[in-house]
């Protein structure tokens, strides 16, 4: 299904005149543009030619362009530039609070240099008032760095305004560019600024591809070192073939930029009305006459944005800024402009182009408002079942959590557990004095009842497969424990208003079918009507009082086996991208519907000093509650830990889980990494669902254990790590 294209703001495709231009550099020519022979000389007009088509658009001269990789380079350059060439006359800049974080983490790397920000607040349009600049003017001030527009609501500052009040002050104004270059006029002798950035990818030019304007007369410290390209500002070979296509696409811009900033309005004016026309209670943000032409910022009261965004099958746009597309949390600039909570959580960014349609926006309405009035509350009459066949159900896209990746931050858990009142029952042998994750009650002194519950949200579309991974789930807390289960009991959240039924029918006979491989029955439950489809499992099971295996315990001198291999969480959001082949969802789904039923009875033969399961809280999450009460220290060995395929190569690629980043918060103050990187600590901190055991025991048994496991085919098992000494439950990265 080809949705809707309404992100334009993210990027533009390449337009078909750039392709043209930019094909004969990716076909015949081919050289560089520093040679002086006939094919050096090619390429060098070539170049020539689109810095005096971008100097065009911006109304400069061409010796005042500069290429770059891009709007983030060019910003980069731009202020780094300035700062570091002016340190002497002075170390303070302005800027504003609501900036791209090409800016604004820029400027927050120049504090460690002893540079001081001032950064400014805004009106509740997300505009900056000319007296907050006035009055933060010092004498040390040498930078003010404000957006020409704001890619998330659209608002145009009042850069002409700023650059006449700081004129003949000595102060440098650069301007980032990136979202307004080729939907307004961007004329740099009309706004008066110093610098300005453009970046290729939002006007229709390739990706990988940008510029800085730099004023005659203004000098910055080198960012790139190198040969003397650029008018030795900017070192490197030039990017011939992407030049070409940034200035073909300026050319164009500048050749239409009234007729298209008109369709621009036409569209996104027409979609706003029609979305007001469906949903009178929706907010614009951003103001309603100064903003791009194309951008609507709309908040849908009490409804969660990335929620929203999942089910809207025909529709694409994003949540916020698109870099921050993956986040729930409201955008700074949200926040700074004062949107209240309940309508900046429900924040969508519409952006029109080239490509869009009016037959397109009506059709693009009609779904936006038939979602939007389904996870309203309090909307009764409004929600519909958009969905009648389960095959056609994508579980993922009702939610913004997956499996376990969705708990709580477990800082905050932590905090909020210690507050609860200890339990003195002698009869109560494992409770909230330990990290397990199940409960054990003596019974007699022969038995005692375990018992767990696991509850969660969708970690994969299917919802016969959703079920049977949360069976197996919670079944694993009472195979750490080296129980044997007895029966179970549904919990159930499911929007019935939403969903037909028959999804529910297949995530309950998904579980029954697991828990009938288990060897127990699910005997009832509970069900609430809630806006997210989730399912659980209460599990209860009988051990003997001695034979309890606790996540306390560990020995010196004990090695870790793990029966499982790592990267659920990050491949299970691969999957909700769409980023993963069917195979390895099939496969993905298998691996996490597994029951650690076999390794939990084959663990029995042996003398096991500590276990627990890995989930929600990642590999060092769980091993972290082990090794600190076990009061012992650890040393993971890295390049033994197994991982599913692909798992490495998705989080290389950015592909995280909210949860694992909230783990590495948790854990990274007892963790030494040694020189691992972030992907790599990410990944030993990636939040799993139906994980595998983490189990202590002597070296000796260990061995014979991990036999036992390949033998009966559990082939991921393999030995991680080893307890080195007593300690604080430190842990040390190979």
């Amino acid at each position: 299904m080809n949705q809707i294209y309404l992100d334009y703001n993210a990027t533009t495709p390449i337009a078909k005149e750039v392709a043209d231009a930019m094909r004969p550099f990716l076909d015949d020519y081919f050289g560089n543009p520093s040679s002086v022979h006939s094919y050096g000389v090619k390429t060098k007009l070539a170049v020539e030619k689109a810095r005096a088509q971008v100097a065009e658009l911006l109304g400069c001269d061409a010796s005042e362009i500069v290429f770059t990789s891009g709007g983030t380079e060019s910003n980069n350059y731009a202020i780094k530039g300035i700062a570091f060439e002016n340190q002497k006359k002075g170390n303070h800049i302005i800027t504003s609070s609501v900036e791209h974080p090409a800016v604004f983490e820029v400027c927050k790397y120049l504090e460690r240099f002893g540079f001081e920000i001032s950064y400014l607040p805004v009106d509740e349009y997300g505009i900056v008032r000319l007296l907050d600049i006035e009055n933060a003017i010092r004498p040390s001030t040498i930078l003010i760095s404000i957006m020409h527009a704001n890619n998330e609501v659209g608002s145009i500052q009042p850069i002409a305004e700023i650059a006449d009040l700081i004129k003949d002050k000595g102060i440098f104004f650069h301007t980032d560019g990136a979202q307004s270059i080729g939907k307004i006029s961007s004329n740099v002798k009309d706004l008066g600024v110093d610098l300005m950035s453009l970046a290729g990818h939002k006007l229709y030019a390739p990706k990988g591809i940008g510029a800085l304007y730099i004023k005659d007369g203004v000098r910055l410290e080198k960012l790139m070192h190198g040969a003397d390209h650029e008018q030795n500002l900017r070192a490197g070979t030039e990017n011939v073939l992407e030049i070409v296509g940034l200035g073909k696409a300026c050319e164009l811009a500048n050749e239409k930029l009234e007729e298209n900033a008109k369709h621009y309005k036409e569209t996104r004016d027409y979609l706003h009305q029609l979305l007001l026309d469906g949903l009178p209670n929706i907010k614009l943000n951003g103001h309603k006459q100064k903003r791009l032409p194309n951008t609507l910022s709309i908040s849908f009261p009490q409804v969660e944005a990335n929620t929203l965004i999942d089910r809207l099958e025909g529709v694409a746009a994003s949540a916020g800024a698109a870099c921050h597309s993956e986040s729930i949390d409201v955008s700074a600039v949200l926040e700074a402009m004062l949107v209240p909570l309940e309508y900046a959580m429900g924040t969508i960014r519409f952006s029109t182009g080239r490509g869009s349609s009016l037959v397109d926006m009506k059709k693009a309405a009609e779904e936006i408002i038939a979602v939007a009035k389904s996870l309203m509350p309090d909307q009764e009459e409004n929600k519909i079942l958009t969905v009648k066949d389960t095959k056609e159900i994508k579980l993922t896209h009702y939610t913004h959590g997956l499996g376990c990746a969705c708990k709580i931050e477990p800082q905050k858990l932590e905090a909020v557990l210690k507050t609860l009142p200890r339990v003195f029952d002698p009869n109560v042998l494992v409770g909230t004095e330990t990290s397990d994750d199940a409960t054990v009650y003596k019974l007699n002194e022969d038995l005692a009842l375990v018992q767990t519950l696991d509850f969660f949200t969708p970690i994969v579309d299917d919802p016969y497969q959703f079920g049977a991974i949360a069976a197996a789930n919670a079944l694993s807390d009472i195979y750490a424990m080296g129980a044997k289960p007895i029966f179970a009991l549904n919990i159930v959240g499911f929007p019935e208003s939403t969903l037909p039924m028959s999804v529910l029918e297949e995530i309950l006979k998904g579980a029954s079918d697991k828990a009938t491989e288990a060897g127990i029955s699910v005997l009832g439950g509970h069900t609430i009507e809630d806006p997210e489809p989730k399912y659980g499992m209460v599990v209860s099971g009988l051990i003997h009082p001695d034979k309890i295996i606790r996540n306390t315990g560990a020995k010196v001198g004990d090695v870790l086996v793990l029966t499982k291999a790592l990267g659920t969480g990050v491949l299970s959001t691969a999957m909700k991208r769409g980023l993963l082949a069917d195979d390895l969802i099939s496969e993905l789904g298998n691996r996490m519907s597994w029951l650690n039923k076999t390794a939990s009875e084959l663990m029995l033969n042996y003398e096991v000093h500590a276990c627990t399961d890995v989930t929600g809280f990642g590999l060092l999450g769980h091993l972290r509650e082990m090794t600190v009460a076990s009061e012992c220290d650890v040393t993971l060995e890295f390049d033994q830990l197994p991982f599913i395929r692909e798992a490495k190569a998705m989080a290389t690629a950015g592909i995280i889980p909210g949860g694992t980043f909230n783990n590495l918060e948790y854990v990274k103050k007892d963790i030494d990494f040694g020189s691992h990187t972030r992907t790599n600590q990410l990944l030993l901190c990636d939040a799993q669902t139906s994980g595998g055991l983490l189990v202590a025991l002597s070296e000796n048994q260990a061995t014979n254990y991990l036999n036992d496991l390949h033998l009966a085919g559990i082939d991921d098992a393999v030995i991680i790590g080893k307890f080195t000494s007593k300690g604080k439950g430190f842990i040390k990265i190979n």
